[in-house]
């Protein structure tokens, strides 16, 4: 029924309308505040979202207008987004964490008039950029802590707001059929929002979404993995992100199901575990860091809670995807694999959050095989999809039952993919863009003339499964000198499958060899260092100790020997590595809000360590600018070591 009346509601509000009709009573949104959940009803979010409308117009804001919104997982930024939308005015999130420079490019490029913003913080870093926001005329902001004595000349809460538009319908039951009937002219092909790309190749785009198009990709990614208006998802991913956007907004309204905002973001692992999702995403950063704390917490452990805990993960190693796929299984392998689950997998995935799970998914880099298969193996009906921006997220996706370490998944329902002789993926799909906001000439340049978008992502069709993998951005793929292929992001992320190891950059393309800048991840080695009695007092002490350095040697012998056995890899083995003495950070511009490397930024920047991997030298020095949490500048400088690596031959011994 649910994909039935979507499919006849074409914007977001009148979906809205829709579930506050079918599911009036059921929880659409909770928020954890002051340690306490308070949940809203559809009924209750309509009625909200109606005089939040109203009070924006009231204010000014008009059709086809646009409005930023700043800040956290908040229920009030989400309102924000649907009351826009109900007027027919575009939502423009930024991302919570963006510098002030940031937000005043996207607020300035964006026309913006309005900004809906979390706190004074957010508050602040627009103020601070105001000269370069002359279009910007009202900041409407959710908390009002530290707010009271500023000049309200331009600033509004947004519950005096949304007390406004209440009290206007109240007074006058024109305005209340006046919303409905702004709501009910809203147009499906009119733009529904703009999702900025996380710029990792030089300036953000405005990517602009229809309401049509998304409920079309939403409604059919609905139906692919059977959600109703009975799941949970927490949405603790950034707004601004085309993946939070997707699954919780999109999903949650066609599906109408509940989506749950945390506390903050400290208090995220607590709040999951508390309210029990059934829908969820994380990226394998995530992933990895969760794994690498259960890790951390077993080596504190009894010898014989270690030595259980490892017998039972060798069991789920043996059985837990099998079962999960439903396989033949011999009856004493069920019943190990069930003793386990009493034993270890549920208290664990309690711990964890991942009790009520049925799906989850991860996307955005690569997943390590052993991680990926961790978490199946415990129970968790964990999947990989494809995506990008200009999609609307989804291009493939695991279906249950066919899931693969290395590859995405097929072409989802209604998407068409092709391989274009070059390598690089093209796709059409139900949600695909309808263009880059003031940019025709870069909309045209994505475009094929038969209208397919190209990704910028290099990939192909595994034989054996039919699913798609993807290699690399397909500019980043390159050769050594002696033409050997070089794909960096395929080295860089085998690397990032040991916990040690956060972040990696791999050069390679037009020299005689690979060499790899490696950032350790700081949780995982501290702890390695306190069980070893390392003494250390800063990431940059830590992250230049030999004992640390013959660690990541280790982690580079491993992933050597991986590509020694690929005869399409084996020439791409890493010779030399070093360890950066700070860590990659999206403040110094190092990496994207997305978490994703600025790759020419980075080659600019450490310009002197990338020649001492390539001169033959030992060690180098750096001076680096960084950027403090309160917006200051500062200077770190060190001296850099390098470390030379054996290479393997394609039978895995040393040469």
């Amino acid at each position: 029924m649910a994909s039935h009346v979507a499919a006849r509601a074409d914007t977001f509000p009148k979906l809205l309308v829709r579930n506050a009709q079918a599911y009036g009573a059921r929880p659409s949104m909770r928020h954890k505040d002051l340690g306490i959940w308070q949940t809203w009803t559809w009924r209750e979010v309509l009625e909200i979202v109606r005089a939040y409308a109203v009070g924006l117009s009231r204010l000014g804001l008009k059709r086809g207008e646009t409005i930023a919104i700043v800040g956290a997982n908040r229920p009030r930024l989400y309102w924000s987004v649907m009351a826009a939308q109900a007027l027919g005015a575009i939502p423009v999130p930024v991302y919570a964490d963006a510098v002030a420079d940031e937000l005043a490019y996207v607020i300035a490029h964006a026309e913006v008039r309005f900004a809906a913003v979390e706190d004074q913080e957010q508050v602040d870093k627009i103020l601070s950029v105001a000269e370069r926001l002359p279009k910007l005329e009202w900041l409407i902001y959710d908390e009002i802590r530290g707010l009271r004595d500023y000049d309200h000349g331009r600033l509004k809460s947004m519950d005096d707001v949304i007390a406004d538009g209440r009290n206007a319908i109240a007074a006058d039951p024109k305005v209340g059929a006046w919303i409905d009937g702004e709501i009910a002219a809203g147009k499906g092909s009119d733009p529904s929002i703009i999702l900025y790309t996380s710029g990792t190749t030089g300036t953000s785009k405005g990517v602009v979404l229809t309401g049509e198009r998304s409920i079309a990709a939403a409604t059919d990614t609905v139906a692919f993995d059977g959600l109703n208006e009975t799941d949970v998802a927490l949405a603790y991913l950034p707004i601004a992100w085309v993946g939070d956007h997707y699954l919780n907004y999109a999903q949650g309204l066609v599906a109408g199901f509940c989506t749950a905002c945390p506390e903050s973001a400290d208090t995220v692992m607590t709040d999951l575990r508390e309210i029990g999702p059934t829908f969820y995403f994380a990226p394998p950063r995530t992933l990895e860091m969760l794994l690498t704390r259960v890790m951390i917490r077993m080596e504190d452990a009894s010898l014989l809670k270690r030595k259980l805990f490892h017998y039972f993960i060798g069991v789920a190693r043996r059985y837990g995807e099998r079962i999960l796929n439903r396989e033949a299984v011999p009856l004493s392998g069920r019943l190990l694999y069930a003793l386990g689950n009493v034993m270890l997998y549920g208290p664990l995935k309690n711990v964890l959050g991942f009790s009520r799970v049925r799906v989850a998914y991860t996307a955005g880099e690569a997943i390590g095989p052993d991680l990926f298969a961790f978490y199946r193996s415990i129970g968790l009906n964990l999947k990989q999809l494809y995506g990008q921006t200009e999609a609307f997220l989804y291009v493939t996706a695991q279906p249950n039952g066919a899931i693969y370490s290395d590859t995405v998944g097929p072409a989802c329902p209604n998407v068409d993919i092709r391989i274009a002789d070059n390598g690089e993926v093209l796709f059409r799909s139900p949600g695909m863009f309808s263009g880059y906001f003031k940019d025709a000439a870069k909309t045209a340049e994505t475009m094929t003339p038969d209208g397919y978008v190209m990704t910028g992502d290099a990939g192909y069709f595994d034989e054996k499964t039919g699913h798609l993998k993807i290699i690399d951005r397909a500019k980043d793929v390159g050769r050594l000198n002696d033409g050997t292929l070089f794909p960096p992001k395929y080295i860089e992320n085998k690397l990032k499958f040991f916990p040690n190891i956060r972040e990696v950059v791999a050069y390679g393309d037009g020299r005689g060899f690979v060499a790899v800048m490696i950032n350790i991840d700081l949780t995982a080695v501290g702890s390695w260092a306190e069980r070893n009695n390392v003494i250390y007092a800063s990431y940059q002490e830590l992250a230049g100790h030999t004992l640390v350095y013959d660690m990541i040697a280790k982690n580079v012998a491993e992933v050597n020997r991986a590509l020694a056995a690929d005869k399409v890899t084996a020439g791409a083995q890493i010779k030399r590595f070093l360890i950066l003495h700070k860590e990659l950070d999206a403040d110094d511009g190092e990496l994207t809000r997305t978490q994703k490397v600025r790759r020419g930024f980075i080659a600019d920047r450490y310009d002197a360590l990338i020649a001492a991997l390539y001169d033959g030298s030992n060690e180098a020095d750096i001076s680096t600018e960084v950027t403090f949490e309160d917006g200051r500048k500062g200077t770190i400088s060190a001296r850099v070591k390098i470390r030379d690596m054996q290479i393997e031959t394609a039978l895995g011994q040393a040469a």
